[in-house]
């Protein structure tokens, strides 16, 4: 008995004293489990992802303009890094939005128009980003984040029936969604003027002036005794025109009721769609998914009407600007990612947040209002604007910034593109990217951490729809920055006026566009305003430039796999069973939940 207590005692002795030898080693192990625990920590930060909606790179201060407010945006600039040859992937909404998601050019997931109509202008036609695409939001969601977007989806809702949802927000890895599934069109706000008026003149106006002279015709030769025309006939166009005339009449009233309306999840809130503080109710539900999830990782796409037309904003913002409506529309924005940015620093997450802002693509510099005035934005000093290649096109503003992380007050002059998001963010996230596609964006880290001062873009390739337009090659340890146009857009009334205004945007195939062989070339690096064509006579490497881009274009093509037409005729078109109503609102569609249930929205400046 006295035994084993004495064996004990030896035993808890030897125990004590080996613990007292290796309790440094202990605590050395604990600290480097702690240290690795906050690098995996700041390597997994979360991520708010801002997209305006047709921003030129000339609206905000940091970007050179002077007289349109934006202290916010700026304040996110200075903190962070600013990039001056940040590119959309596409020149248009719906391509350009798919690529930020995806990280791969539009036309892999055939959302690349091969017609007139390159974006999706009804909520119930059948087209959309496909299931098979992989969004950052899904890969974000499968390493344990909160996903939401808040705002503009504009990349399809349903497929079959109107309760699938195949391309809705959330089948594409967002747990939470709150807003508009298509875009926001003048024809959503009463007096702004309608999209749909080249359609109108083709289906209506035309067909009507022709039964109206066939009338006529037949009337007189009638009369004259030239021709018996039964009565039967007469009647027959006359119901014709008034059936014409009653389906524009019947398209005009009930428009804004089916196609203009706001969703939350699944089910639609608002029918149609009020303007009234709309901002001001986006970003409160932005603000109100980032307290909900303030104690976890988090992904939110916060994705702006502004400055979209038709052009709104509250009476606090309205007739404040030196700009008219659109400028009232860019400050309330800036107003909108100013309290994004007071809210991470009340929750003191701003340390451990990865914020993104940019816009899907240039101003809309042939956006005018039916009275005339200018209602699209600034796209500095470079040419064309949005639904063209040239510079002001697809050169948006890009601003990242993560303090303690990324070091502030950067500007970076290397050609990056919105589809480089989807690796970044993927990447940080700690899941792997997916190698069963190709993946065309690039992670911007190694850019923004000062690791490397040359982008991994060598070659960017510039779509007008599904008609690959122009390459950018930026070599190696070259200074130079090369772009070769294959076809540019016939500017119209003439040359001079930097837009296609008899057609509101410019198209991008047979008599809109001129091609040209051999390519038109820049330096874009000297000649960023695209003023100055290279010729063999300017440029001694002209022919050895066009060769390298020519086979760039050939290999990148080869890499391109047949895809279903998301864009095409009949995946653009009403269907009727597509459409959805708010819930119990009968046959009137219309209906406003978030006033009955009470929600009211006030401004704080």
């Amino acid at each position: 008995m006295w035994l084993g207590l004495e064996v004990l005692e030896e035993l808890q002795e030897l125990g004590e004293g080996w613990m007292m030898r290796h309790l440094h080693l202990f605590l050395l192990l604990l600290l480097l489990f702690h240290t690795r625990a906050q690098s995996l920590a700041a390597s997994r930060p979360n991520f708010v992802l801002l997209m305006a909606d047709d921003l030129g790179i000339g609206d905000p201060g940091c970007y050179g303009n002077k007289t349109l407010r934006t202290p916010n945006i700026d304040r996110l600039a200075r903190g962070g890094v600013k990039f001056t040859q940040h590119l959309a992937a596409s020149p248009l909404c719906t391509p350009s939005r798919a690529a930020f998601m995806t990280g791969r050019y539009p036309v892999r997931s055939g959302l690349a128009s091969r017609s007139r109509v390159g974006v999706f202008i009804f909520s119930a036609s059948s087209g959309g980003l496909p299931p098979s695409e992989i969004t950052f939001a899904r890969m974000l969601k499968d390493q344990g984040y909160s996903t939401a977007l808040i705002g503009k989806w504009h990349l399809g809702m349903s497929c079959a029936h109107k309760a699938d949802f195949c391309h809705h927000p959330v089948s594409h890895g967002f747990d939470y969604f709150y807003g508009l599934t298509v875009t926001n069109l003048r024809d959503c706000k009463p007096g702004s003027g309608t999209v749909f008026s080249t359609g109108i003149r083709v289906l209506t106006f035309l067909p009507l002036q022709a039964l109206g002279v066939l009338l006529a015709t037949l009337e007189v030769l009638h009369c004259l005794g030239l021709v018996r025309v039964p009565r039967a006939v007469f009647l027959g166009l006359l119901l014709l025109a008034a059936a014409i005339l009653g389906g524009l009449l019947a398209f005009l009233h009930y428009f804004r009721p089916l196609n203009c309306f706001l969703m939350r999840n699944h089910e639609v809130t608002q029918q149609p769609m009020s303007y009234d503080n709309l901002t001001q109710r986006l970003t409160a539900e932005a603000l109100h998914f980032l307290r909900r999830n303030s104690e976890k990782p988090f992904l939110l796409v916060l994705s702006y009407l502004h400055v979209h037309t038709a052009l709104f904003s509250s009476k606090d913002f309205a007739g404040k600007s030196l700009h008219g409506a659109y400028g009232d529309a860019a400050e309330e924005m800036d107003w909108s990612v100013g309290q994004v940015l007071d809210a991470l620093d009340e929750m003191q997450l701003a340390n451990s947040t990865f914020i993104y802002f940019s816009s899907d693509h240039g101003a809309h510099v042939e956006e005018l209002s039916p009275r005339g005035e200018v209602h699209g934005g600034s796209n500095g000093i470079y040419k064309g604007g949005k639904a063209n290649n040239w510079e002001g096109g697809i050169r948006v503003p890009g601003i990242v910034r993560w303090p303690g992380v990324i070091q502030a007050g950067q500007e970076i002059d290397e050609p990056t593109s919105n589809m480089d998001v989807f690796p970044t963010v993927v990447k940080l996230a700690g899941a792997p990217l997916p190698d069963d596609r190709i993946i065309d964006g690039r992670d911007l880290m190694p850019l923004l951490l000062g690791e490397t001062q040359q982008s991994d873009h060598e070659f960017l390739f510039h779509y007008c729809n599904s008609y690959l337009n122009a390459v950018r090659w930026h070599p190696r340890n070259s200074p130079s920055i090369w772009k070769a146009f294959f076809f540019t857009p016939k500017f119209t009334p003439e040359e001079a006026s930097n837009g296609c205004f008899s057609t509101h945007v410019c198209f991008c195939h047979g008599h809109f566009v001129t091609h040209h062989r051999p390519p038109l070339l820049f330096d874009i690096s000297r000649d960023p305003r695209e003023r100055h064509p290279l010729t063999p006579q300017s440029e001694p490497q002209f022919h050895e430039v066009l060769r390298a881009i020519q086979g760039a274009a050939e290999r990148h093509r080869a890499t391109l796999a047949p895809v279903p037409d998301q864009l095409s005729i009949g995946n653009l078109i009403w269907k009727p069973w597509l459409q959805l109503c708010c819930p119990s609102s009968g046959l009137s569609c219309q209906c406003d939940r978030e006033k009955q249930q009470g929600q009211e929205w006030r401004v704080s400046r």
